[in-house]
């Protein structure tokens, strides 16, 4: 009776285990064929991808973004679907997919391009100033975190260090370390065109945000909401003192403290913007005769 016992408990560990195998083979069979779909169609994206048939290329990857996750693809289905969508102007859907990158695989080789194609979309989104400026703002912070993380070294000092390993190559060019110190140097100079552009770009979007924080003020004169105007010139004062939309700001915050009848904050204003623009007495004499003779009587 035991021995009987012995056998059965035996038999069923048995039954137990092969079906986990069969189970465990079966399971494996759909991850397989997943990969093996994931690299035909990655593949077939990136022969569209290299004839500039983009619109396909980002077709074949589209379907591919769930099956990639956690495979070795996975950034690049992710990059290439996003480079897809930037070569064919589809900016919010490039932004969607780099910003995706970032986030799902942080320690990719792609990130550093990623990061600074991501500011290029937002830039490319950033729209006339009249309208919202959530792009403009998005582009202005991703420039500066991508700067701030690889816009370190200045071009001459990278050009110098170069051409150094560059000669050392010369006398020694079987010698692995002076290779990879000047591999590394040359993809730092490529990085210096995209340093070049975000330096760049940045002021011109600030200044951007200053015209769209004007043109607010301007409105509000428009309707005779002098008060509101008034925060809204001092917005602009305050935020965007290093560009050209400051010193215009200053002169419609006096105009709208004259139209308020303020006439010591108007004073006081008038005084502190000549100080700073001496050279604009002239300009500026009829606007302070009025404030100077309705102080004098108030």
């Amino acid at each position: 009776m035991k021995q009987g016992l012995i056998l059965f408990r035996s038999a069923l560990v048995v039954i137990v285990f092969a079906s986990m195998a069969l189970w465990g083979c079966s399971s494996q069979k759909p991850v397989v064929k997943a990969e093996t779909q994931v690299k035909e169609g990655y593949s077939r994206a990136s022969e569209f991808y290299q004839k500039e048939e983009y619109e396909k290329a980002a077709a074949e990857l589209e379907p591919l973004l769930f099956s990639s996750r956690a495979t070795a693809l996975e950034d690049d289905v992710l990059f290439l679907l996003a480079d897809s969508y930037f070569q064919s102007e589809q900016y919010l859907l490039s932004s969607d997919m780099y910003d995706r990158l970032l986030q799902q695989v942080p320690r990719s080789p792609f990130r550093e391009q990623a990061g600074f194609m991501l500011a290029q979309s937002y830039e490319k989104l950033s729209p006339v100033y009249e309208l919202d400026q959530e792009y403009t703002r998005k582009a202005i912070e991703s420039y500066s975190l991508w700067l701030g993380e690889y816009g370190t070294r200045d071009s001459a000092a990278v050009s110098r260090d170069l051409d150094t390993y560059r000669e050392l190559l010369k006398i020694n060019p079987d010698n692995a370390s002076y290779r990879e110190r000047f591999e590394g140097f040359s993809r730092e100079m490529k990085r210096q065109g995209s340093i070049t552009h975000a330096t760049k770009a940045i002021p011109v979007l600030y200044d951007k945000l200053a015209a769209s924080a004007y043109s607010v003020a301007r409105q509000y004169v428009v309707l005779k909401k002098y008060k509101a105007a008034g925060i809204a010139f001092d917005e602009v004062v305050s935020r965007y003192s290093q560009t050209p939309w400051y010193r215009k700001a200053l002169v419609g915050r006096i105009e709208v403290l004259v139209k308020r009848g303020k006439w010591f904050e108007a004073r006081t204003a008038m005084d502190q913007f000549l100080q700073k623009y001496p050279e604009s007495l002239e300009e500026m004499k009829g606007l302070r005769e009025e404030i100077l003779r309705n102080f004098s009587n108030s």
